[in-house]
């Protein structure tokens, strides 16, 4: 155990208390290796959002268990409370429990506060260690950002002098997804203001954007093929004009072009298809070039087998995020091949997918329940904090937001149409992330939780239908200071001609807030009898139509800033068979079933060996799940379908992205 979480952990002596709150303003608790830890003493964290809310949990789950001599859930409850004022928190909670006071500033006393705040949570076990080590004395505000850099981040920003130096730094901070705070940025930025070679460059935004680094890298890997006497266009992307393209990287320096190899390989940067490839040009770059179908398929070969290397580093839902990204991107480049290329990669596809699963599986039965408790700082962990972290960015300066809801969108479909865009709406950029569904992963379930801001234990009279939306989406905005007439919930928003309506709806000048569902991907996927690859070409032409670009359009011509998720994902399953008990609460689902009755789960659980079962904390007690085990749905046996429901890393792990225009110059 690290010296971090054993200091956190020394707060909370085990058999003192049932009942704990922790004053906690700077989230320290709210870290999942945190909560692992407490977890392991018999804790759980339950974090205080509203009195009513979390007194019936408290009453219901723990309460009355401790009444009756019964453990219950946990052996203690901890009451997490974001700010240090404990004085408005009811009475006889205050009287019975434990208090215990956890601040950045107490934790960290030699390091500046403000600093210390800036870094995420996944940093502060290793700044811990540092500080224990290396802080001798108290340092203030520049030697503190030096300090993190050197020490967190590995990066001397006075010892940048030289362009290759500085690619080699980005490359390396963005490839392993450590984009700096901007109080970082900015200080790398202002040492690095003196010279000359990097004038013009913005210094800043390259450190904290990842989205920025990587368009960035990619203009200039066209510029450069060009110089090389090779043109063509992305698999996906012409040239985009703008206020980066003149930036230029040295790509055949050694160290800058192993790691730009690698985030071809990954789908970080898309290679440029092209007729011919000269003879000049140098092996290590053939990697951002796809001159035949051969080529591309090659890429494929090399990120399943860069995933399977990778698979043993994965242990936190960061890496997992990370590592869905990067297979949605090898996913969508599998479905682009044509048949014959595809052949022969089905069975490494296959096995692959069959790896993860059974890693995540393993994973989420240990660490998923902590996933609710994680804070929406940079973005939301998981699907039911988006309205809290659209809050959050609102009070930031974002004054009108849209959240599109593509239901039942995968990574690997929402990686097409990004390609898609490419080509269409070059002017179009994406800052992508991902967020973790609730489980089971039915509409019913994850998308009444992005649209209410509730856990499904919240919502539990109406988790089997999705009618409550517009009322649970206005609730939540009015809940944070909104007006009834300035929030938008529109849903079967599917084609073009559903545009002119929703122009109207958004033209309203009070509307400061809009929630959308898109459920065009839903209905192909459930219609595609050939498998996901079937889909692939059905979301191709509807992306042909134009729509998503002209959706985008509109909404940035209003002035919204936009962001699109997903409920849940979907895979290729194979039937098993329908048990004879229970029915599902989406009935297209056909990777759980839900029960109402303990005894008729138990029924279909030895009646169907090929399942599992998970018992989540956040949905209600009665409600009882039954998944099909591995990549198998409760449908007719041997029959192939894509479907939802169950828990692999396509149906549970979705995208969370902002969508934005680029700038562009003449």
């Amino acid at each position: 155990m690290s010296l971090w979480i054993e200091r956190i952990l020394k707060e909370f002596p085990a058999e003192l208390s049932r009942l704990w709150i922790a004053a906690d303003p700077d989230d320290v608790l709210l870290d999942e290796r945190v909560l692992a830890g407490l977890r392991d003493r018999g804790f759980e964290v339950l974090p205080f959002l509203d009195s009513v809310v979390f007194r019936a949990e408290y009453e219901q789950r723990y309460r009355q268990a401790w009444d009756q001599g019964q453990e219950g859930p946990a052996k203690s409850l901890v009451l997490h409370l974001r700010s240090n004022n404990t004085s408005d928190l009811p009475w006889d909670y205050l009287k019975q429990a434990r208090r215990v006071s956890l601040s950045l500033a107490n934790l960290f006393p030699k390091l500046n506060y403000p600093v210390v705040r800036a870094l995420g949570a996944e940093y502060h076990e290793a700044l811990f260690a540092a500080q224990t080590k290396h802080a001798s004395q108290m340092l203030g505000g520049d030697a503190t950002k030096e300090f993190v850099l050197t020490h967190i981040f590995k990066i001397s920003p006075h010892l940048i002098s030289r362009s290759e130096e500085l690619w080699n730094v980005l490359l390396k901070l963005h490839y392993r997804d450590a984009s700096l705070p901007t109080v970082l940025a900015d200080h790398v930025a202002q040492v690095l203001d003196d010279n000359p070679e990097f004038s013009g460059l913005p210094i800043s935004e390259l450190f904290s954007s990842k989205s920025t680094l990587l368009r960035t890298v990619q203009v200039a890997w066209f510029r450069y093929l060009k110089k090389l006497g090779v043109s063509g266009t992305r698999t996906g992307e012409p040239e985009s004009r703008g206020l980066v393209a003149k930036v230029e990287v040295p790509f055949e320096h050694p160290d800058v072009r192993v790691i730009v190899d690698s985030m071809f390989l990954d789908g970080l940067l898309h290679p440029l298809a092209v007729q011919g490839i000269p003879a000049h040009i140098p092996d290590w770059a053939k990697t951002g070039v796809v001159q035949d179908p051969l080529s591309l398929r090659n890429l494929v070969e090399e990120g399943i087998k860069g995933i399977h290397q990778s698979l043993d580093s994965v242990e936190t839902h960061r890496d997992w995020s990370n590592l869905s990204r990067r297979i949605g991107e090898v996913i969508a480049r599998f479905h682009s091949l044509d048949s014959a290329r595809a052949e022969g990669l089905k069975g490494p596809i296959a096995t692959l997918q069959e790896t993860v699963d059974d890693r995540l599986l393993a994973w989420v039965k240990k660490h998923y329940g902590d996933l609710p408790s994680l804070p929406a700082a940079k973005a939301p962990v998981m699907v039911h904090r988006i309205p809290h972290f659209l809050s959050m960015r609102r009070n930031a300066g974002e004054s009108k937001i849209a959240l599109l809801v593509f239901d039942g969108l995968a990574v690997d479909q929402w990686v097409q149409i990004r390609e898609s865009l490419a080509k269409r709406a070059p002017h179009l950029g994406f800052e992508e992330n991902t967020c973790f569904a609730w489980l089971p992963t039915i509409t019913s379930v994850s998308r009444q939780a992005i649209f209410s801001g509730l856990r499904p234990r919240e919502f539990a009279s109406s988790i089997e239908t999705t009618s409550s939306e517009p009322t649970q989406w206005s609730r939540f905005w009015q809940n944070e200071g909104l007006k009834a007439n300035e929030v938008l919930y529109r849903k079967s928003i599917q084609n073009n001609a559903d545009l002119q309506d929703l122009d109207t709806a958004l033209s309203a000048p009070q509307l400061k807030v809009a929630g959308i569902v898109v459920d065009t991907v839903d209905g192909i996927v459930h219609s595609a009898f050939l498998g996901k690859r079937s889909a692939s070409k059905l979301i191709e032409d509807w992306c042909d139509t134009g729509f998503v670009e002209k959706l985008f359009q509109l909404l940035i011509d209003k002035g919204f800033s936009i962001y699109l998720t997903a409920d849940h994902g979907n895979v290729e399953a194979t039937g098993q068979g329908k048990p004879n008990q229970g029915i599902a609460a989406e009935m297209r689902s056909e990777r759980v079933r839900t029960y109402r009755v303990k005894e008729t789960l138990e029924q279909a659980t030895a009646s169907n060996p090929n399942t599992y079962r998970f018992d989540i904390a956040g949905l209600p007690a009665d409600f009882m799940t039954l998944y099909a085990g591995g990549r198998t749905a409760f449908t007719q046996p041997g029959v192939q379908a894509v479907v939802h429901g169950g828990l692999s890393v396509e149906e549970l792990i979705v995208p969370f992205v902002k969508v934005m225009e680029v700038s562009e110059t003449e």
